[in-house]
């Protein structure tokens, strides 16, 4: 019989959706959850002792897992623990990290395939992490500052020949006023570096402007690579693709045989089974990573080009 496979990812989350409608058409046993469903629809028994690993079970209203039998998982930005109401601030932070530390720890304890372990993914969202790990997998990546001091973001933008960009180093996404905001890269003026306020107040990462002919964003399966390029034909989408998805087109391509080992060490230095990177192609061909993103989108990708991401992901948790 087939292990189950433990889906962990938010319930409106689409992409996953075909991920579960992949596997059961392979005949997959499927137990899907959200830890937003824990306390009040997932419940949790779970046992360790001398004789034997984690056992018990996770629950829903409609559905049993025993913990024994998971033979991959699948996590993907699963939503915030959601408690009965009546509960003062204090106890609800406490009740969420025991919440965190106990369904947390005993489901990253699961000693099965991960796509991705939330502790590797942890440390591969820091862009440091990345970057420095991508500088030693022997890709080549764009120099970088990180900083809060205006003097050294001026320094850094006036040495010879360079034009700096300025993006976050989280992620770009913000609420405001009740609305969903993003933060995109921007390309900096001689002007704006007259004005550096605000700069002082945070972290702010700043980067060596690129030439590109296009850009790729790189999708790693185990040691599968989906390569798509994206070609911008409006400026806003030239600086940040993302700004402008209507003005992009999409092809697929191959992926150079040293970046494709450099991107197979860093894979393997963070831990990742699954990871959606991004890089510029510069017009003499030249391939300089930006990042990786470990829970990072691919269904569009799938869309624009019929790459066969969503199979590989099942791949991967099957273990074929």
């Amino acid at each position: 019989m087939n292990s189950p496979v433990l889906i962990i990812a938010a319930a409106d989350d689409w992409p996953t959706d075909r991920i579960v409608v992949e596997l059961e058409t392979r005949g997959v046993e499927v137990f899907r959850m959200d830890t937003a469903d824990f306390p009040q629809r997932l419940t949790l028994a779970g046992r360790i002792d001398q004789g034997q690993a984690w056992t018990g079970e996770l629950t829903t209203e409609h559905r049993t897992v025993e913990l024994s039998r998971v033979g991959a998982v699948y996590y993907r930005a699963p939503g915030a623990f959601r408690f009965p109401q009546g509960m003062s601030g204090p106890e609800e932070r406490f009740a969420a990290a025991q919440a965190r530390a106990g369904l947390g720890g005993v489901l990253s304890a699961l000693d099965c395939r991960w796509v991705n372990h939330p502790t590797a993914m942890a440390r591969a969202e820091y862009k440091p992490v990345q970057l420095a790990a991508a500088r030693a997998a022997g890709l080549q990546i764009p120099p970088t500052l990180i900083t809060n001091r205006p003097d050294q973001v001026r320094a850094f933008a006036a040495e010879p020949g360079r034009t700096i960009v300025c993006k976050p180093v989280a992620s770009p996404v913000l609420i405001e006023d009740g609305q969903l905001k993003s933060v995109y890269t921007q390309r900096l003026r001689p002007s704006d570096l007259e004005d550096l306020a605000g700069v002082d107040t945070t972290a702010h990462l700043f980067q060596a402007w690129v030439d590109k002919d296009h850009e790729v964003r790189l999708t790693m399966v185990g040691g599968r690579m989906f390569a798509a390029a994206i070609h911008a034909s409006s400026e806003a989408a030239h600086h940040d693709w993302r700004s402008d998805y209507g003005s992009l087109t999409y092809t697929t391509t191959t992926v150079p045989e040293a970046v494709a080992a450099g991107m197979r060490r860093l894979m393997e230095e963070l831990q990742l089974s699954y990871g959606a990177a991004d890089f510029i192609v510069g017009p003499d061909g030249q391939w300089t990573f930006l990042e990786v993103n470990p829970c990072g989108q691919w269904d569009w990708i799938q869309g624009k080009t019929e790459l066969p991401i969503a199979a590989a992901i099942a791949d991967e948790l099957q273990g074929v």
